[in-house]
């Protein structure tokens, strides 16, 4: 009987010292700390999917940026058209303008020796008069011809930037596309391997 009496003493306080243990393990709730129960079981993402969803995002705003620079290709290949156009356009007018240029000289010429043939029917008053509207037509068609050949020369280093430009952005494509082909390898090693 006393082992019985003592295993009921040791019964029961084994019960109390238990309950006051499990009471002792259960969080108590703190108003610093507390938390929804939906935030304390939620699930927290590995690293590997940490990494992917990373991986993920940068591979979006790659993808973006190869969308806007092959936007910006094209528009500087339209832009380098344009200014290949204007440029023959300009071209054209400088050759145009050279031609008229040589046609007057060789007119003035003509009028020149046709003056010293004829003789003097003129006034020297006249004479110096029609010199005077032919230098100023002369100079007229030299300013012309200069303008020309300015804003052809603006134009030609204009098309060479843009074409440098565009060289630059081929590059900046070509090493985009490789980085996109690396990351997209990537990600298909890491899905294996993930599967493996």
């Amino acid at each position: 009987m006393k082992r019985l009496a003592v295993g009921s003493m040791i019964i029961l306080e084994y019960s109390k010292w238990r309950i006051k243990r499990i009471n002792d393990n259960i969080l108590g709730s703190s108003l610093e700390n507390s938390q929804s129960i939906e935030e304390y079981l939620r699930v927290v993402p590995s690293d590997l999917e940490i990494i992917k969803q990373d991986f993920e995002r940068r591979n979006a705003k790659l993808e973006k940026k190869i969308e806007q620079m092959e936007e910006e290709k094209v528009n500087l290949r339209l832009d380098v058209d344009v200014q290949k156009l204007e440029a023959d356009k300009l071209r054209k007018g400088k050759n145009k303008a050279e031609e008229e240029l040589d046609s007057l000289k060789t007119d003035y010429k003509k009028l020149r020796l046709s003056m010293r043939t004829a003789g003097l029917e003129k006034t020297s008053e006249q004479w110096r008069e029609d010199i005077r509207e032919e230098r100023n037509m002369s100079d007229q068609w030299e300013r012309k011809f200069q303008e020309v050949q300015a804003r052809n020369e603006a134009l030609e280093k204009s098309l060479s930037e843009s074409q440098k430009e565009k060289g630059e952005l081929k590059d900046r494509v070509v090493e985009l596309e490789g980085s996109l082909r690396q990351s997209k390898f990537c990600s298909r090693a890491k899905g294996k391997f993930k599967q493996d």
